[in-house]
Formats: C-alpha cells, sequence, structure tokens
C-alpha cells in the first residue's frame, strides 16, 4: 500500500474514532458494491437485449434456435464473464460482512 493510502487511512481513522480495518472494510464494500452495481446494468443490458434472464437462457436460445450464435457470440461469452464477475463479488461481500 502506498503512504498516501496509508496516511489516508490513519487520518480518517482518527477522524471518525474508528479502526484502520472498519476504514479499510467498510471502503472494500463501498467499492464493491459499486461495481456490483455497473456490473449488474451490464449484464441487464444483455438480458434485454435478447429477452433473456440468464447466460443458460441465451445458450438456450441458440440449442432452440430462436437465435444464430454468430449474430450473438460475442454477448454470451461478455454475459457468461459479468455473471461470474457479480457471483464472486456477492461473495466477497458476504465475506465481509
Amino acid at each position: 500500500m502506498t503512504s498516501v493510502a496509508i496516511q489516508t487511512i490513519q487520518t480518517i481513522s482518527t477522524e471518525f474514532h474508528l479502526s484502520q480495518e472498519t476504514v479499510i472494510q467498510e471502503s472494500l464494500k463501498v467499492f464493491l458494491e459499486k461495481k456490483l452495481r455497473e456490473i449488474k446494468t451490464d449484464i441487464f443490458k444483455i438480458y434485454g437485449i435478447y429477452r433473456v434472464t440468464s447466460v443458460e437462457a441465451l445458450e438456450s436460445c441458440f440449442e432452440n434456435g430462436t437465435l444464430e450464435e454468430k449474430d450473438a457470440l460475442d454477448d454470451y461469452h461478455k454475459l457468461d464473464h459479468l455473471e461470474f464477475k457479480r457471483d464472486e463479488i456477492i461473495k466477497i461481500l458476504r465475506e465481509l460482512q
């Protein structure tokens, strides 16, 4: 951690009468919650485009022929990655509580 970050944590800790661990933990929560909102927004955009509710539902569209794989493969991979990141962030947030 940089000296500026350490100094800022110490200042906040002193100013608000919190432990440095609490400051770090609460900062991580806020950061992760912001990232989670951004990821969920991207997920819902893809859901809306293809009118699905999960990456599995999008895959089913490929399998049953309602959607050509070549037309949505990039979004499929992006959605798969976003759902994975969402789940990982949720897991980390639960561990922080």
